[in-house]
């Protein structure tokens, strides 16, 4: 729920489309321009076939009236009637074609802004991640991208049509009678203005709508991550009382902007007939006085429907293209987030490094008003085993993300092996550390695939032995595939055996430095003394970052590192510390005096 109320409030609202918008647009579908330039040549060639059809079919009707007073002209009728046919197959080819390369185009923007999100979040620096839900996140790349390929291919396909189609229309009408044409006109204007008025009316809707959504799904990833905890608590009516408020607000603005949208297919309609009559009217009145001749009024009753069809195409390929810029906007928002400082400059080290990690008056903070680490100053040998303890929101952690280049330091110096971290790349300081972490991570795939992941030339001798090693191998062997095993839902490991994987996972990966978080916090006594085997095994000769709450588990660390608000405030062997008979001393006497007596509760 906490999250849900920082994402309100901090939730992206979408640019109004601008300049800035439409450069991106541009920079995105540049190698699409000459498909879009074929589908609409497709398009057009189209349209004009079906606006040539009118034309024919009053050439058909005068020789048919005509022939009511003499004899009809049959060969001639036929001709004419062969000409109409060839048009409208030349028209419905065109039509199939230009839908082909449309529905292509549109499908290869969506996946090419799929790929361009991809690599984005690859770029993206962990800050944006701090301030932004992983449900709003994911919204842009499924929700939002799926609207603007759905929406694309719904109106661009009828928009260049239409267009034409209303042109040409307007040409031929102009041609064949300027005072029907001026009835037909004005008759649709009118509709036409209302449609403009709509669409500027509906914009901010549909920009809500896709805000609105991406609430809901960050609700929704949020609670089914904490379903446990709901259920626990029984927070399920106030949870469902918290989904119905955003519900509502999505129900809202997506019922504002269906019904504005939807608002304009029967408006047009409407004007089309009112057109029609009209033009029947005027064209009778006309005919009566000889001004004209029968087969220009049935000309013109199609034409009419001809043109007042484009126009309501327009209106809906309008209200799509809408949905598809709301869309769109907040997917640019995200293109645009600032990324990480690039690396091109940054040295190549190919060598393996010794392990020798130095901490040199480090300072930072997530926001530019509040140091989290303040003057941090710390050396850890080659192969020693460094333990960070204090109380919760002392800095252990962020120690750790500086150390990783998660995060850039304000000041100071991180050095491994004499040489800043700021000179080398992300992914050469990534390859020097394996790490454990609290909360396991495992994907949907065999075991072998989990141990081996992103580490190429692992053979499965080195799989069992790092499995071995890890105490992992005698449970792997009671599954049904073995090593083979998919991990899925239907599977259930315990949180000790998937910290146990994640442990033979960094064996495989057997970086010179480790860095342990909270590796045994959520397992019970009797796992963590079998986890920490493994670990122990998993130190040998490695420079090792422990992070944890047990002091129990680090008391043989070559140094122990106590943290408060930010900074060392001792440092020293166990039992260094423990003679101080400081701080140390007593966050572990209380740690010990508490696992006494629950002992003696439990006897």
């Amino acid at each position: 729920m906490e999250n849900s109320k920082k994402q309100k409030k901090n939730k992206d609202q979408p640019n109004k489309l601008g300049p800035l918008f439409y450069q991106q647009l541009k920079e995105q579908t540049k190698e699409y321009h000459v498909g879009l330039i074929f589908a609409v040549i497709l398009a057009t060639l189209g349209s004009i076939t079906s606006i040539l059809g009118p034309d024919r079919l009053s050439e058909i009707t005068d020789l048919i009236t005509a022939g009511l007073f003499s004899t009809i002209d049959v060969a001639q009728i036929s001709r004419i009637s062969l000409t109409l046919a060839v048009l409208y197959a030349i028209g419905a080819l065109m039509s199939y074609f230009q839908g082909f390369v449309m529905a292509t185009i549109t499908q290869r923007f969506s996946e090419k802004l799929r790929s361009n999100i991809n690599d984005k979040i690859n770029r993206i620096p962990l800050r944006y991640f701090d301030a932004h839900s992983q449900g709003e996140t994911l919204s842009r790349v499924t929700n939002d991208l799926d609207t603007v390929g759905q929406s694309l291919n719904q109106s661009l396909g009828s928009l260049v049509p239409a267009i034409t189609l209303f042109i040409g229309c307007l040409i031929m009408m102009i041609r064949t009678n300027i005072i029907l044409t001026v009835t037909a006109v004005l008759s649709v204007l009118l509709g036409f203005l209302i449609m403009v008025l709509i669409l500027m009316k509906s914009q901010k809707h549909f920009e809500s709508q896709q805000a609105h959504l991406a609430e809901v799904n960050g609700f929704v990833e949020e609670s089914y991550s904490g379903h446990q905890v709901i259920i626990s608590y029984n927070a399920k009516e106030a949870m469902h009382r918290q989904f119905q408020g955003f519900n509502q607000q999505l129900y809202t603005s997506i019922w504002k902007s269906q019904f504005l949208s939807g608002i304009m297919q029967p408006l047009m309609g409407f004007i089309g007939n009112f057109g029609y009559v009209t033009v029947c009217v005027v064209g009778s009145i006309l005919a009566l006085n000889d001004q004209i001749s029968f087969g220009v009024i049935v000309a013109f009753m199609v034409y009419v429907r001809l043109f007042s069809q484009p126009l309501s195409q327009l209106a809906q390929s309008m209200s799509n293209l809408q949905l598809a810029a709301a869309a769109m906007a907040r997917v640019f928002d995200f293109l645009r987030e600032e990324e990480m400082s690039s690396e091109k400059d940054k040295l190549q080290v190919e060598s393996r490094t010794v392990g020798e990690v130095t901490f040199d008056h480090v300072s930072f903070g997530y926001t530019k008003d509040k140091e989290i680490i303040h003057d941090f100053s710390a050396v850890a040998h080659a192969g020693e085993k460094i333990a960070i303890v204090g109380p919760t929101g002392a800095g252990k952690t962020t120690i750790v993300n500086l150390l990783m280049k998660f995060y850039d330091i304000d000041s100071g110096t991180i050095l491994i092996d004499d040489v800043s971290i700021q000179n080398l790349s992300r992914a050469q300081v990534h390859n020097q550390f394996c790490m454990v972490l609290q909360d396991t991570w495992l994907f949907e795939g065999t075991i072998k695939d989990n141990l081996r992941f992103n580490q190429i030339d692992i053979s499965d001798e080195q799989i069992h032995a790092a499995c071995k090693a890890a105490g992992i191998d005698h449970f792997i062997s009671t599954l049904p595939q073995g090593y083979d095993t998919v991990l899925n839902d239907s599977l259930t490991l315990s949180a000790g055996q998937k910290q146990l994987l994640t442990i033979a996972r960094a064996l495989l990966k057997d970086a010179p430095m480790l860095i342990l978080d909270e590796a045994t916090s959520s397992v019970d006594t009797r796992t963590e003394e079998v986890i920490q085997k493994a670990m122990d095994k998993l130190m040998v000769g490695r420079t090792s970052f422990v992070i944890a709450h047990r002091l129990s588990t680090i008391k043989n660390a070559d140094l122990i590192l106590v943290m408060k608000d930010g900074e060392i405030i001792e440092k020293g062997s166990h039992d260094m510390l423990m003679e101080k008979k400081s701080f140390y001393a007593d966050l572990y006497n209380s740690q010990f005096e508490k696992s006494t007596s629950s002992l003696i509760v439990e006897n």
